[in-house]
């Protein structure tokens, strides 16, 4: 995934270390300052765009309100996008990050976290990490899993 401006981010700040930044929820990683916050919710907010995503649910008749209902909604979307390659990947970003943003938004303690090589996973309140996007990718290229199973287990660790 391709975030102008971590890249920009990372010039000013030099390389890093192993360390994340956490963004979003109501985690550890999002006491600070006011800016920091600001700084933080404008990266969950760009995360949770997911383009492509929403036009071809908007396409299908699909409204995504950022709700655990709708990834069901999504899991029983005809797989029409499967003979397009590009298409795969990107609604596969989309989803991903799609689920990463309903996630943050409902699961309390749920953050996301972005690795110094960019990828972004959501943290649970419980240490553990669910890479999102990988997630999404297999939802777009063979329907598994499914993200509603993937929400449900997240809401239950």
């Amino acid at each position: 995934m391709n975030l102008p401006f971590l890249d920009h981010w990372r010039r000013r700040r030099g390389p890093s270390r192993g360390t994340a930044l956490l963004v979003g929820g109501s985690g550890p990683g999002t006491r600070g300052s006011a800016g920091d916050l600001a700084a933080a919710g404008a990266i969950a907010e760009l995360l949770a765009e997911c383009e492509l995503l929403r036009a071809h649910a908007a396409g299908e008749g699909v409204a995504l309100d950022d709700t655990p209902a709708s990834l069901e909604a999504l899991d029983q979307l005809a797989p029409r996008w499967r003979d397009d390659e590009e298409t795969v990947l990107r609604l596969g970003n989309d989803a991903g990050l799609y689920l990463g943003s309903v996630v943050v938004r409902a699961v309390p303690g749920a953050v996301w976290e972005i690795w110094p090589d960019g990828r972004p996973v959501v943290r649970l309140a419980s240490g553990r990490e669910l890479d999102v996007v990988e997630a999404g990718r297999g939802w777009a290229t063979d329907g598994a899993p499914e993200l509603c199973h993937v929400y449900a287990e997240a809401a239950e660790s």
